[in-house]
């Protein structure tokens, strides 16, 4: 075992013992929300994937450890704390020796899940490639990362804030599987549309889980993305918050915002903009993730 886990007594049993396990992020607590929303959703999303037969294992880094489920407390600290450092693959090496707080991204997330044994992971949306990229080369390491750890991702498909297109074809270019659940249509995040036909379309829970094992049995490593459309319920139109992601790229532009700073100073533009109409789907989605990342966990251990 790495000597900069730390697993809890939780997630080490069902290790142990063969059980379903999801892996969740940090930064939806720390960067995601405002406080107490960040908390509430944290553990509500714990809850959705033990009503759902796994066991959760939040993801976060604290005091020089790669921290494999936190306790209530822990992801109270990571809610109120101002000094939480977004953690990319990048940084984990400075967080980690400084001993500081750390709210993982996507691909330090896949990477602490892959050290500890974890292969299904529930997230939002993953980052991608950002728009107007041709010319400032701003490619996330979520998808360098996908192609080296052998880790499933649910999500709701790929942040709206970013294009679509090119991250598809980006993932191509790396041979990761792209699947959607039950739909020919690759989601949008905050809508269940895109306008880009998904690569790949499955539509059972046994099925995905056939997939991952046969990829991983071929010796091919690396994800495989499991687009989950959000529910029409809580969609928001994709013309709708199409108007409020400019407005948010032309604020961020304005205020000369840059690097990891981008994506969360977008989605609370985006939330505020539209009175939490976003922020309520992006905690459905959440919540819609780790119910289905649940029983692929479930599914795949069988």
């Amino acid at each position: 075992m790495n000597s900069f886990l730390k697993i809890s007594p939780e997630v080490a049993n069902a290790l142990n013992n063969n059980l379903p396990i999801v892996a969740l992020e940090s930064t939806i607590i720390s960067h995601g929300m405002p406080y107490p929303k960040n908390v509430e959703t944290a553990l509500a999303v714990e809850q959705t994937v033990k009503n759902n037969g796994a066991v959760p294992a939040t993801i976060a880094i604290i005091n020089g450890k790669c921290c494999v489920g936190l306790s209530n407390q822990e992801i109270e600290i990571f809610g109120k704390e101002k000094n939480v450092w977004k953690v990319s693959l990048r940084d984990m090496p400075y967080v980690v020796s400084q001993k500081i707080y750390g709210a993982t991204t996507v691909a330090a997330t896949m990477r602490i899940a892959a050290m500890a044994g974890i292969k299904i992971f529930a997230t939002g949306g993953i980052g991608g490639v950002h728009r107007n990229a041709e010319n400032t080369m701003d490619i996330s390491a979520d998808l360098t990362e996908m192609e080296n750890t052998n880790v499933a991702i649910i999500s709701a498909g790929v942040k709206s804030i970013l294009d679509i297109g090119l991250t598809l074809e980006y993932i191509e270019t790396k041979g990761i599987p792209v699947i959607t659940i039950g739909q020919d249509e690759f989601p949008s995040f905050y809508s269940s549309k895109s306008g880009f036909t998904s690569p790949l379309r499955i539509d059972t829970i046994s099925e995905i889980a056939e997939l991952l094992k046969a990829k991983w049995a071929l010796g091919l490593n690396g994800s495989v993305l499991i687009a989950n459309p959000l529910p029409k319920q809580y969609e928001v139109a994709n013309d709708i918050i199409e108007k409020y992601i400019q407005q948010a790229l032309e604020a961020a532009k304005e205020k000369n915002i840059k690097g990891k700073n981008v994506t969360p100073f977008l989605l609370e533009h985006i939330a505020t903009h539209t009175h939490g109409e976003s922020l309520e789907a992006n905690i459905a989605l959440i919540k819609h993730n780790a119910e289905i990342a649940s029983k692929i966990a479930v599914s795949l251990t069988k």
